[in-house]
């Protein structure tokens, strides 16, 4: 009889308090992924395609003038990591 008390008490204290609550909170962040970004969010990621648009046109103009002062700069670079 005491093993089927003791089974069953934390079963019951299970599933009235923490599973309504993991269900819950389960669903709370399916829906907050579903709705995507909030305004924020969206600047945010606005201002980071940006700036990596911004460094990727810096290292283009960095690879010419290497280009034009080193011409086989690329050569080198290969040949130091074989």
């Amino acid at each position: 009889m005491s093993m089927a008390v003791f089974l069953f008490v934390p079963t019951i204290i299970f599933m009235s308090i923490v599973a309504p609550i993991w269900l819950l909170l389960h669903y709370r962040s399916k829906n907050r992924a579903v709705k995507g970004l909030d305004e924020s969010d969206k600047r945010e990621l606005e201002s980071l395609l940006m700036q990596a648009d911004k460094l990727t046109d810096r290292v283009q103009a960095l690879e010419k003038i290497l280009d034009v002062e080193s011409p086989d700069w690329r050569s080198r670079d290969n040949d130091e990591y074989r």
